[in-house]
């Protein structure tokens, strides 16, 4: 098979691939037999009023003589031949008669795909989320978006596929890692769709992540697994670095001697119980702003011109970056949501938090992102839970600045950089539910993250002419980027540093930062835990 790389195809041009490739390869249309995308990106930069371009990787399967093109093709560095590896054979591993079946608490990411992954090989998991199934959560996050009460058990942070699930479903990340197909093959089984195979940015929508993850749940269960809900772990049973059990909602006793930690990065009470039990624990950096509104259709016009609106053309992202001279802070643009809508995402009763979410075809004509500030250790403290109380107390500021009813605080671009506030001329309507108030925000947001953030956008309207336009919305606060703080663990076996038997995992424990590489981790840690313990043998 061969590969052809960086193949640029105009977006306009409505030639098969099949067709493409053969005339790349100076070949007629019948020699090529087979076409498959490996990977699909989108150049936007327009040389010389070129038209948008699509970038390709392509694995090419001819019915000529492989090497006989590769000679005439020899000087062309983006053709290569590559060679398919051979189907390994199943591999799968038994539980042993007198073992404990280990026990998973969260159901994000993390701990959804550690539990697949022990579920696959034999070891009948029983995952323990705080959170409902992602039916009854959408409902709870739907009655409090609407003005109901906060269910402070069931909402956007806690419940079945974390929360991811109601965000983009964003799968880029930064890691390179060879567990990412196997990620994506377990997403496409379950639901999503196949594109995300090969797409540079792929995501898979709010409104498909639902049903994925629900199929996920039943896979494990077909495979032996136990999923139970409403089950939060109140304490953890330690005897001599060693674990002996987990404690259910304060009551239930289920003894456990391998426990996989994938609580996520809101988990306010468990950091502090792990702590309280003498978890190795640390604090780390993050990062907390504010989020950014515009109509989709200018972000579209900035990417790509006179293209934009074309249907051949996925809506529009961007990604901006900022150092500040004055302040020494980075600011960036972060999970950002094309044809989205901003959420409240709060799990604490009197706390506002933001966050960006949208569907699969990204389709609302608002787009948003994260604008967010560094903050670390030298903001907040060392002690290791003192990142988490900077995020609670800037959190309660926001609730109080909104209103004490969760709306949100908000302010135009015009005001934050003029010193004044209270305008309600809105570039477009802000998309948080329940409401909104016009406020200054420089009253929940430290100083060094105002200031910051006004050399930020001068800046980023450099790059995306208009992107700070005196109308655009500001919603405040997003402040649970990652986690404030880090569950140690070895490099090697992923086991916690003092207590074997504990695998911290994820965004929670520290080791990831979004869906996918949240999902490796877990991955990783389910393998390492088999590959240290359990004898393997072929099916």
């Amino acid at each position: 098979m061969l590969r052809i790389k960086n193949f640029q195809v105009a977006f306009t041009d409505e030639a098969s691939l099949k067709d493409l490739a053969a005339k790349r390869l100076r070949l007629p249309p019948q020699a090529v037999l087979e076409v498959v995308i490996v990977r699909k990106a989108v150049d936007a930069r327009r040389y010389h009023g070129a038209p948008v371009q699509f970038v390709y990787v392509l694995d090419v399967r001819l019915s000529v003589d492989e090497q006989q093109v590769m000679k005439k093709m020899h000087k062309d560095r983006n053709i290569e031949q590559i060679l398919t590896e051979p189907v390994r054979s199943a591999v799968r591993r038994v539980l042993p008669a007198t073992a404990q079946r280990p026990v998973v608490i969260g159901f994000g990411p993390a701990g959804m795909f550690a539990a697949l992954t022990l579920a696959q090989a034999g070891w009948q998991p029983l995952v323990l989320e705080r959170g409902q199934d992602v039916d009854t959560r959408h409902q709870d996050i739907q009655r409090f978006w609407q003005g109901g009460a906060l269910d402070v058990r069931s909402n956007v942070q806690f419940g079945e596929g974390g929360a991811g699930t109601f965000s983009d479903g964003k799968l880029t990340t930064r890691i390179n890692d060879g567990h990412m197909q196997d990620v994506i093959t377990a997403f496409i089984k379950a639901g999503a769709p196949e594109e995300i195979r090969y797409l540079h940015k792929p995501h898979i929508g709010t409104d498909l992540l639902r049903g994925v993850v629900r199929n996920i749940r039943q896979e494990i269960i077909r495979l032996g697994g136990e999923v139970r809900f409403g089950c939060q772990v109140t304490d953890l049973e330690l005897v001599q670095g060693a674990v002996r059990s987990v404690i259910v909602n304060g009551e239930e006793r289920i003894p456990a001697d391998v426990v996989f930690l994938g609580i996520g990065h809101s988990a306010r009470d468990t950091y502090q119980m792990l702590l309280a039990k003498g978890v190795a624990m640390e604090a780390k950096p993050f990062a907390m702003g504010v989020r950014i509104e515009h109509p989709q259709e200018f972000i579209d016009r900035a990417q790509y011109g006179e293209d934009a609106g074309d249907r051949r053309l996925p809506t529009a992202d961007y990604a901006l970056t900022y150092q500040d001279p004055v302040t020494k802070r980075g600011a960036y643009s972060f999970c950002m949501c094309p044809g989205g809508q901003v959420v409240a995402a709060t799990s604490l009763e009197g706390h506002v938090c933001t966050n960006g979410m949208s569907n699969f075809h990204r389709d609302s004509g608002t787009a948003n992102g994260a604008l967010l500030v560094q903050v670390g250790p030298a903001d907040f403290g060392n002690e290791v839970l003192s990142g988490m109380m900077l995020q609670d107390k800037l959190e309660a500021l926001a609730f109080d600045l909104g209103g004490r009813n969760y709306f949100a605080p908000v302010q135009t671009v015009g005001d934050f950089l003029q010193g004044t506030a209270g305008s309600t001329q809105f570039l477009t309507r802000p998309t948080y539910q329940p409401g909104v108030k016009a406020v200054d925000l420089h009253h929940c947001l430290p100083d060094f993250m105002t200031k910051t953030l006004a050399g930020a956008l001068p800046w980023f309207d450099r790059k995306i002419p208009g992107f700070a336009d005196a109308g655009a919305v500001m919603t405040g606060i997003e402040a649970r980027s990652s986690a404030p703080c880090r569950i140690r663990r070895s490099r090697e076996t992923f086991v916690d540093e003092a207590n074997p038997g504990l695998y911290p995992m994820g965004e929670g424990a520290g080791y990831a930062g979004g869906i996918m590489s949240a999902a490796v981790d877990g991955m990783k840690a389910a393998l390492a835990f088999l590959d240290e313990t359990v004898h393997t043998i072929k099916s």
